[in-house]
């Protein structure tokens, strides 16, 4: 099997020859900085209709981690195009941190169409490196679809507050969706800026030392057969 996945790897990395040949020369990089903003401005949209039901369902308990202020202090990691805005609870505090500059300016057009938020700031960086946020500043951090492209999810599992998370994963092993998405990963992995179709995120979540974990595993109602496995819930350390 490892053979078969081996060679069919090899015909994609034909068919994405040119592709490779720019990550190569070190051009792809600059290139989907720039090309990924646009596409997900777009896939969102999709997104979030397929998926709004989840969403509200995942979010309609954050004002129980309201904090002394009285008002919620969201922290999105990987906030993307803000997609999540719409799903926020009114005066909800909310400070975002992205690695891609180029999302600011889709960024800003969520903010401008979900009034009902308080938008703090943008920052450029990762979720692994946090030291722009003072400890204990924000009563809740959400991640979403982006456990599969981080570099240390253990780390991102360490930040404070209760932890909210909706992210694609791994299949079954034992199924032709977890088999196409090993041919596919190395590429998906370059075509989309980082993003692992074959990551078992749930097993780093349950290793996370939280004292409260609801987690629930699903089969999203998706086009792309590849990302239909998801998981969602939150934690409390």
């Amino acid at each position: 099997m490892a053979f078969v996945i081996f060679v069919l790897q090899l015909v994609i990395y034909i068919l994405l020859f040119p592709m490779y040949l720019l990550n190569f020369l070190g051009l792809w990089k600059w290139i989907c900085k720039i090309w990924f903003p646009c596409f997900l401005s777009r896939f969102t949209v999709i997104y979030n209709k397929q998926m709004a039901s989840k969403k509200r369902e995942l979010f309609s308990n954050l004002q129980e981690f309201v904090g002394p202020s009285g008002k919620l202090s969201l922290l999105e990691l990987g906030c993307g195009t803000g997609a999540n805005f719409k799903f926020y609870p009114p005066e909800c505090r909310v400070t975002c941190i992205d690695p891609n500059p180029n999302f600011e300016k889709y960024l800003f057009k969520s903010i401008a169409e979900n009034r009902h938020l308080q938008f703090e700031r943008f920052m450029v960086g990762v979720g692994e490196n946090m030291h722009q946020v003072a400890d204990g500043a924000m009563d809740v951090v959400v991640c979403t679809l982006v456990l599969c492209s981080v570099q240390n999810q253990e780390q991102i599992l360490r930040e404070g507050g209760a932890f909210y998370f909706l992210e694609h994963v791994a299949a079954e092993r034992s199924t032709w969706n977890y088999f196409w998405q090993q041919v596919f990963d190395p590429s998906w992995n370059l075509v989309f800026d980082g993003c692992s179709l074959t990551r078992e995120s749930w097993k780093t979540v349950e290793r996370g030392g939280f004292s409260k974990l609801r987690l629930q595993h699903l089969q999203a109602p998706l086009s792309w057969v590849l990302v239909r496995p998801h998981i969602y819930g939150y934690a409390v350390k």
